[in-house]
């Protein structure tokens, strides 16, 4: 565990450049401002390639917005605007005023409703145990395990707890749907119940030079199986659109682990970590500055990791939710 942790989180820390800006670069004007930021994502912004984006001519669209007129609120949407461009939630823009988002769940259709679950196939009485909300299903033969953010709270106790109640069922239903990322030493802690042996989930390379494809070193992203409690039969993963960041990067590393099998959609991607710093007017920003690579050292799950399944909701019937469905399926 703590090996990979140093690869993944060291280099990114070491890259960050400082919030604070030069005093002698500070400016309220706004063409200054547009062209500090865009040249800072030309740079530094680490999925150009992948996404097929024309940098310059995105400067030339919304350069001509900027007159001698332009106001702090005009001057931020054209800004947010132009990193919208980058379709990357890991990509912000912030003032005292305003954040801007892209929104790349909306690129899809919903998947996901919690009270259909509740409503028809987790007990009123289910149990909460940390950030998981849990029970058995299916007369006792699975168990459903519904995790809807990386707190950077999940513990030994926790997944002890878990993984000894549902030691006997016949698979485990994960489902990470609508969940937004958060904390990546979660993602180890879990998936180092389901592996038997060390396993290479992942690579990671930082930007490291001026050119759209100047990267770092690919480093192996190794997970050590925990040396307690872990869980060998089916585990099927459940993810959508919204299912981003540390729920993006859990889904590439279930490719490498055997008993492991995502249902649903593609996921949201935001396999970049976010690097920031402070446009000359005080705004900050954020954007992707490391790409993660599968085991074909292809960075193009960017753009969503692909289930092995592919199923997706019918609202007609609020009564069903179809990916637990398949899910339950597979398992029996």
């Amino acid at each position: 565990m703590r090996k990979y942790l140093l690869i993944l989180i060291i280099p990114f820390l070491a890259s960050c450049e400082s919030i604070i800006l030069d005093k002698d670069l500070e400016s309220t004007d706004a063409k200054t401002n547009f062209e500090y930021l865009w040249k800072q994502c030309n740079e530094k912004y680490s999925y150009f390639d992948v996404k097929d984006i024309d940098w310059d001519e995105i400067k030339i669209k919304y350069e001509s917005k900027i007159t001698d007129k332009t106001t702090d609120e005009q001057l931020f949407d054209i800004l947010g605007g132009m990193l919208s461009e980058l379709k990357d939630d890991h990509t912000n823009l912030m003032s005292n005023f305003n954040v801007s988002r892209f929104g790349v769940q909306y690129q899809a259709q919903d998947n996901f409703d919690w009270r259909i679950i509740e409503d028809n196939y987790l007990p009123r009485n289910y149990l909460i145990t940390g950030p998981f909300q849990h029970d058995f299903i299916e007369n006792n033969q699975i168990g459903y395990i519904r995790f809807p953010s990386f707190t950077g709270t999940v513990d030994d106790d926790q997944l002890d707890f878990i993984l000894n109640r549902y030691k006997n069922t016949k698979g485990l239903i994960l489902d990470l749907r609508e969940n937004g990322g958060g904390a990546a030493t979660d993602i180890f802690n879990l998936l180092a119940r389901f592996v038997e042996k060390e396993t290479t989930l992942y690579y990671s390379r930082i930007k490291n030079g001026k050119d759209h494809d100047a990267f770092g070193k690919a480093e192996p992203a190794i997970l050590t199986p925990h040396e307690g409690i872990r869980y060998q039969n089916k585990v099927m993963v459940l993810v959508d659109r919204s299912t981003y960041s540390a729920g993006s990067f859990t889904a590439l590393a279930t490719k490498a682990i055997d008993n492991m099998i995502l249902v649903g959609d593609y996921t949201g991607g935001g396999l970049g970590m976010p690097n920031g710093g402070q446009l000359p007017n005080g705004w900050t920003y954020r954007f992707s500055i490391t790409q993660a690579l599968n085991l074909n050292m292809s960075p193009y799950w960017e753009k969503g990791v692909p289930a092995d399944i592919n199923v997706q909701m019918n609202w007609d019937n609020r009564n069903t939710d179809e990916i637990l469905e398949r899910a339950i399926q597979e398992i029996l």
